[in-house]
């Protein structure tokens, strides 16, 4: 136990630096203007019509992902899957953190719009490669898709690819129902719904090196 607790300290390290890069890549994908990723359109719209911030509302979404775990679990649900609670914690003031960090940043053009959006994809998929390689904890929401895929025996991709749909779905209800028009749901939300697993892809592999030499016990 006490050989491995070096490796698993530097694993949730790894896992805290990429819920940094992601926090910031949710922060500069809503600076982007052109839609959020579909995981943070539902807590980007209910900040626009609630008192709650991003990274409260994204952690009040999360907490019910949990819940939703457990319900559909239940005697099967882990309990050490509770550790996405102080991940969404920690990733939902980040992320308010994030949003304040860079908003002296000014894109008014269409290409800076999409300069924005690009980065934040590449950052939220290096945050996702940090959370795979980490092998530690789930964010709620990809425990929820898993817990799903338990539950009613589906695969994993189209399970994923009906979550985010459904995501945006809900974003664009709320956007309409509070607000009268559309917002956090635009071109950005599609490329960034193709893109995040591509780039992810791509990224596992130098971290792929990275855990074989740093990471294994």
């Amino acid at each position: 136990m006490k050989n491995q607790q070096p490796h698993l300290i530097k694993r949730y390290l790894l896992l805290a630096l990429g819920l940094a890069v992601m926090a910031f890549g949710v922060a500069f994908s809503i600076k982007g203007a052109l839609g959020t990723s579909p995981i943070s359109s539902v807590p980007y719209v209910v900040s626009l019509f609630t008192p709650l911030t991003l990274g409260t509302a994204t952690i009040c979404m999360h907490c019910l992902f949990i819940l939703l775990q457990i319900v559909l679990l239940r005697r099967k649900y882990d309990p050490v899957q509770l550790m996405q609670l102080p991940v969404a914690l920690f990733f939902g003031y980040l992320t308010d953190f994030g949003t304040w960090a860079i908003q002296g940043i000014a894109c008014p053009l269409y290409w800076q719009k999409w300069l924005c959006c690009v980065v934040g994809i590449v950052m939220v998929a290096f945050g996702v490669s940090c959370e795979v390689v980490a092998g530690v904890v789930t964010l709620a929401g990809e425990g929820l898709i898993l817990a799903i895929c338990q539950a009613a025996h589906t695969k994993f991709p189209p399970t994923k690819v009906a979550f985010d749909v459904t995501l945006v779905v809900i974003a664009c209800v709320l956007s309409f129902l509070f607000l009268g028009r559309l917002e956090g749901v635009r071109e950005g939300t599609v490329a960034a719904a193709i893109c995040v697993g591509i780039v992810s892809k791509q990224i596992n592999k130098p971290l792929g090196w990275l855990e074989e030499r740093f990471l294994s016990a």
